[in-house]
């Protein structure tokens, strides 16, 4: 069994233009529920229309499910119009925020690790360090 079959099939990030009202998450959420699907991230944002926002999700599935799911979309009332992010086309990135303890003895070397992976700092106290980490998944995982 491969990696793909274990996990649910391929990944496929969908976006989903709606009304921007209340309770709109929740049916496109309700609806991956009662039909088993994953969602394995999910954004939302309102678009430039303040009537509409952007639902991106990332679910996993073979063409017959991703099928399944872009009709059931469609479906709802609030729907607008549904879109396959086909990886080809998009750019795909991830975000991490680690709250790290970081005593002063400690902070040169954590920079040091800091610096070799690109991130950044976006919060500094006393103890603790905020790092953003961002890349594709595989950068992500590491």
């Amino acid at each position: 069994m491969s990696a793909e079959e274990k996990n649910g099939g391929p990944s496929h990030t969908i976006a989903v233009l709606v009304e921007n009202k209340f309770g709109v998450l929740a049916k496109v959420a309700g609806l991956f529920s009662a039909r088993g699907y994953n969602i394995d991230s999910l954004s939302v944002g309102v678009t430039q229309d303040p009537t509409v926002s952007r639902i991106t999700l990332v679910t996993r599935g073979d063409e017959r499910i991703l099928e399944q799911i872009r009709k059931q979309l469609s479906k709802l009332i609030d729907t607008i119009k549904v879109m396959d992010m086909v990886r080809e086309d998009t750019v795909q990135r991830e975000m991490m925020l680690v709250k790290v303890a970081a005593p002063r003895s400690a902070r040169t070397e954590i920079l040091q690790i800091v610096e070799v992976f690109r991130a950044r700092i976006v919060d500094l106290s006393a103890e603790t360090l905020i790092i953003e980490i961002t890349g594709d998944d595989g950068k992500i995982g590491a």
